[in-house]
């Protein structure tokens, strides 16, 4: 963690550059402001048909740690909505979710 889920509007997709671009900043902000290991951040991108909504709507999951206040996640928000809007011209609806270490069963 953590992990970055982005749904994208299948009719309004950026380009693989546009994508890529927004991938780096992704990593540069989750290892500098939420301070993760760079092996520990996992990006991806899900076509959707959107219903109803923002086109792109980004889903973040991150373990809970005492540095990550409210505070940093609201730095770490901000600048991931300036990276989307920068990267791909769209505005986003951005959600983080946190979970206690021991609310995480994984693998690899």
């Amino acid at each position: 963690m953590p992990n970055i889920a982005f749904y994208l509007d299948a009719e309004k997709t950026p380009s693989d550059e546009s994508l890529a671009g927004l991938s780096d900043d992704c990593i540069e902000l989750c290892t500098n402001i939420l301070e993760a290991e760079l092996k520990n951040v996992h990006i991806i991108y899900v076509h959707i048909r959107s219903g109803h909504g923002h086109p792109i709507f980004a889903e973040i999951r991150y373990r809970l740690e005492t540095f990550r206040t409210p505070t940093v996640m609201n730095r770490f928000m901000e600048a991931l909505d300036d990276a989307i809007i920068r990267r791909t011209g769209l505005t986003a609806r951005i959600r983080c979710f946190g979970y206690a270490a021991p609310s995480i069963h994984a693998r690899n």
